[in-house]
């Protein structure tokens, strides 16, 4: 991939998750040229410019002789690693690094292209740093975090290798790649910004549309199940109520569905909400997820750094770094998963509970009644879970805590926000997983076929499952049902298109 003009999000993915190689436009690298001019031109004045031979943050007002500018920028560096916990995945920090060289690239920060072209040797060349996850507020941008990532440009910190993590400084002296001495400005920009908290809300967000994807094609297993009244998914109700997601998950759940009997003869009037509102309920999430990736696509292609540097020699310093577009999104996308997941575990407990399961065996136990407890315990599990996520889905954006001697006084709490969301995530993952083992035994109970790409789907979840008598050990089950979801989630085609 080329860096130039505009990332999107597959292509973000295909460099961070997939390993494509990276190389720097010539347009990209002229603008950063350019930007470099301004700032050498600074250099030559004795005005004072933020970041460039002044202290930061409440420190501004200091003024830092031409001697220690380079000091300046390591330093920074240095005492801004102050990141805590595990660190992040290696596909996280990759995306750190790529979404840093775009934003360095658009030419309003005024480093060297030398920079910029180190991080793409570091991501073509298979190293990443060692980033401990917490640390960051989203103001100033994602300082710790963004500190971490840089420490091995300049030959400090650690980086993780072949699985490995080891001191940066042996690692690239094994490969060859030569360190950088940071000059003006340049510690500042790479720092300044939000590619941490992006970069983990992108995954998630672009994750979160396969999951809903798949989440329409298990609650459409459920519904058979469940024996479900097809009335509410005709077009005309949605055409009355035209929202894009709840008409594109309709359309979807019609065609998941389209091979079985419109009419089954029915002893109700009504289904309960778990099973009529899908559109509604999953159109809403999928808005979201919709809305929430067109704010990161626009964050992808921003210029987040301070002070910004433009070509008629002008320095502005305002606050491109703040995180709050982000964290707002995440904080909503929380939300809505979370909801998603409520409606799930409604779903699970009808196909469990003797009371609402349309005659399916009680907690779908096979064998002698009463000797064996079935599914029983799943639902549970995923009622603990939806607690943890209705628990994380507090907005972290609705807090600030100021830093820096009142100077940040206002911040966005964006990667709180982004390390809740995946959190949610990884937890709906595994409630969708459930779902789908137990609506596959449930049409096993029922001894119905299904045709089509749902069919083949429940039959390839059955197989995960295996045909059991009485109880036995269904943890191993659910983690191959698990581990097929994910790789369908986390894969390159769009498995709902094939």
């Amino acid at each position: 991939m080329e860096i130039g003009e505009h990332l999107t999000i597959k292509e973000f993915v295909d460099v961070a998750r997939y390993k494509e190689k990276v190389t720097l436009s010539e347009s990209a690298f002229e603008r950063i040229e350019k930007s470099r001019e301004v700032i050498e031109n600074i250099l030559k004045s004795d005005d004072p410019v933020y970041g460039v031979n002044t202290g930061f943050g409440a420190l501004a007002s200091v003024r830092i002789s031409r001697e220690d500018l380079s000091i300046l920028q390591r330093n920074l560096i240095l005492s801004h690693s102050a990141g805590f916990g595990r660190p992040l995945e290696e596909e996280i920090v990759r995306g750190m690094m790529l979404l840093r060289a775009v934003s360095l690239s658009k030419g309003y920060s005024g480093v060297r292209s030398l920079v910029v072209e180190k991080l793409i040797e570091f991501l073509n060349k298979g190293v990443y740093p060692y980033v401990p996850e917490k640390g960051s507020v989203g103001a100033s941008g994602d300082l710790a975090p963004l500190a971490h990532l840089t420490l091995p440009l300049i030959g400090e910190g650690y980086v993780i290798y072949k699985g490995e993590r080891r001191k940066s400084k042996e690692v690239l002296k094994e490969l060859k790649i030569e360190t950088i001495e940071l000059k003006e400005k340049e510690g500042l920009a790479l720092i300044n910004g939000t590619q941490a908290m992006t970069s983990v809300i992108t995954f998630s967000a672009r994750d979160a549309e396969r999951l809903l994807y798949l989440a329409t094609m298990v609650a459409a297993m459920s519904f058979e199940a469940l024996n479900g009244i097809y009335d509410p998914f005709e077009d005309r109700v949605h055409a009355l109520r035209p929202h894009n997601g709840q008409r594109k998950v309709a359309e979807l759940f019609r065609e998941m569905i389209k091979y079985e009997e419109k009419r089954r003869p029915a002893k109700k009037v009504q289904d309960a909400y778990s099973l009529r509102a899908i559109p509604q309920v999953y159109g809403a999430v999928l808005d979201t997820i919709k809305y929430t990736q067109s704010v990161l696509e626009t964050e992808m292609n921003s210029v987040t750094d301070n002070p910004l540097i433009f070509e008629d020699g002008s320095t502005l310093s305002g606050g491109n770094f703040h995180g709050e577009p982000v964290a707002l999104v995440a904080d909503f996308l929380s939300i809505a998963l979370t909801d998603l997941g409520n409606m799930i575990e409604r779903r699970i407990d009808r196909l469990l509970n003797p009371k609402v399961s349309e005659g399916l065996p009680p907690f779908l136990a096979s064998g002698k009644e009463g000797l064996n407890s079935g599914y029983m315990i799943y639902q549970y599990t995923v009622a603990a879970l939806c607690n943890e996520n209705k628990i994380l889905s507090h907005p972290a954006s609705a807090d600030t805590i100021p830093t820096s001697a009142y100077q940040e006084d206002h911040v966005s709490m964006g990667m709180t926000a982004a390390l809740k969301l995946k959190k949610i995530l990884e937890n709906l993952i595994h409630i969708l997983s459930i779902e789908a083992m137990l609506a596959s035994v449930a049409l096993n109970h029922r001894g119905r076929k299904i045709k089509g790409l749902l069919g083949e789907f429940q039959e390839k979840i059955y197989s995960l499952v295996g045909n059991r008598s009485g109880d036995g050990f269904f943890w191993k089950d659910l983690e191959r049902v698990r581990e097929f979801i994910v790789d369908l989630i986390r894969g390159k085609e769009e498995f709902w298109k094939s």
